[in-house]
């Protein structure tokens, strides 16, 4: 059972793919946890800065908004996600794909000019700590299946239909 290090103010979102855990510290928002995650403990700020609540409620309203068709973006939030440099890269990689937008592996690879780094970026897309507002669903196998995904294939499937990124070769 994994664990995270960083003590967060920590609050649980019902949304259409199942309930998901959403923590925040005082540097912004760090993990987003769906419910098959549920065996990742969080360690729980008993008593956090008006900072860390700030950033949790943030994310909370922008996810709601989401979730009702009402927000497309979540550029406005202060995120903190732990990582390794090669990690935060191909996150912030991820941050550029719009809504309804796919892309493949290889092409996060390229856009961070590691061509050769597909399976490491695999590997980066399943580690993201923020899924959803890092949209790692929005990368597809480069046949345009859907691959993993840290919430299941049906919640993927969910998201990028809510998205409109069915409509082509996914379908």
């Amino acid at each position: 059972m994994a664990k995270s290090s960083q003590a967060l103010a920590v609050a649980t979102l019902d949304t259409p793919i199942g309930p998901i855990r959403v923590g925040a510290h005082d540097g912004g928002l760090a993990r987003v946890l769906f419910d098959k995650q549920r065996d990742e403990e969080l360690t729980i700020d008993p008593s956090p800065g008006a900072a860390s609540k700030a950033h949790l409620q943030l994310a909370l309203d922008a996810l709601r908004e989401y979730f009702d068709g009402k927000r497309t973006s979540f550029d406005d939030l202060t995120l903190a996600p732990a990582g390794t440099e090669f990690q935060l890269s191909v996150w912030q990689a991820l941050l550029s794909l719009g809504f309804g937008e796919t892309c493949a592996y290889r092409d996060i690879a390229n856009k961070i000019e590691n061509p050769k780094a597909v399976r490491a970026v695999g590997l980066a897309n399943g580690k993201n700590p923020i899924p959803v507002i890092v949209p790692c669903h929005r990368v597809i196998g480069a046949d345009g299946s859907l691959t993993g995904f840290g919430g299941g294939l049906p919640a993927k499937k969910w998201l990028l239909e809510h998205e409109g990124a069915l409509d082509g070769p996914l379908l």
